[in-house]
């Protein structure tokens, strides 16, 4: 990677998990880090959290100006039951932001070099036969898709002459934060960490400095437009990945689940069968051909560094987007 400093970047929804973890892994390549925020305003160093409702176009739009990076990252986490009212918070939450950013982009009187749109490798169909790529991978059906769908033509249809777009369909993020993986980790933690469905669904990933560096790459590639996978070139199964899990956290047996018992446990705690067993196998070749080179790009690299975070910070080391 270069060791270029821009100037600025703008992240929308970057207080929550990848946000963080782009300013860990990323931040210091900035002189100035802005992040869009529903909560306060506040500044910790050369980073400012300045506050806006996602919707609205405000005085937040200034903050536009000038930056070499527009990265968003909104949209309400899928883990939890698809009932109406949070069928319609998890679109809502995509596209408006998408609307109100592509709204200050247009106002902007020098808008951001680069938007890089956050997108889902779920947008692809359940796939056991081939894995899915930009140029091939063909789009399933389902309200997940759907969601996709409406979230990618919404970015797409906003004309941004002087601003270039990329949609980046992220696999499951492995890292040290919250969301669906920890679900995974906590089932393995209590005994229920075995192949889950047929385990034959595979599971595209990525680790999250991958995902950060991979934005990075494409800011530097001034060339490159248009959609680009971001999961890790080597996707496994559910039964390999999870049997990597147990082994990360230390737990040596775990019982099967049967798509029923999916079913029932996805229920209680509140999420969707679809997150676990629907089989998401994606391939990041834009990525390669352009000469990405990947830091993880297999499952047991981005085990054997996160179990070593975790022994040596006392902090929860997986997790998940």
């Amino acid at each position: 990677m270069k060791t270029k400093k821009y100037k600025k970047v703008v992240l929308a929804g970057g207080s929550g998990f990848m946000g963080q973890s782009f300013i860990q892994h990323c931040g210091s390549q900035f002189e100035e880090i802005v992040v869009l925020t529903r909560g306060g305003e506040s500044q910790d160093g050369n980073v400012r959290y300045v506050h806006w409702d996602g919707v609205t176009p405000a005085d937040w739009v200034r903050e536009l100006e000038g930056a070499d990076l527009l990265l968003n990252l909104c949209g309400k986490s899928v883990d939890c039951r698809y009932n109406e009212r949070n069928k319609k918070l998890i679109l809502d939450s995509r596209v408006e932001s998408t609307t109100a950013l592509g709204t200050g982009v247009i106002m902007a009187q020098k808008p951001p070099e680069l938007w890089l749109n956050a997108a889902s490798a779920t947008i692809y169909r359940h796939a056991e036969d081939r894995p899915m790529t930009e140029a091939e991978g063909e789009i399933g059906e389902g309200f997940s898709v759907e969601i996709c769908k409406a979230w990618e033509k919404t970015f797409g249809d906003i004309p941004t002459p002087e601003t270039r777009k990329i949609a980046l369909r992220t696999a499951l993020v492995l890292g040290e934060g919250g969301g669906v993986f920890e679900r995974l980790k906590q089932l393995t933690k209590i005994g229920l960490g075995g192949a889950q469905g047929s385990g034959k669904q595979m599971m595209s990933w990525i680790h999250e400095r991958d995902f950060c560096e991979i934005v990075m790459f494409l800011l530097e590639k001034e060339h490159l437009e248009g959609t680009f996978n971001a999961a890790a070139p080597e996707p496994v199964d559910n039964h390999e990945f999870m049997q990597q899990l147990r082994k990360s956290v230390g737990i040596p047996m775990g019982l099967p689940a049967a798509a029923w018992m999916v079913e029932i446990g996805t229920f209680l705690l509140r999420t969707e069968s679809e997150l676990i067993l629907k089989s998401r196998w994606v391939l990041p070749e834009r990525l390669q051909k352009q000469g990405y080179e990947f830091h993880f790009p297999n499952l047991q690299s981005a085990f054997d560094q996160l179990t070593k975070s975790k022994s040596t910070s006392g902090e929860p080391a997986v997790s998940g987007l």
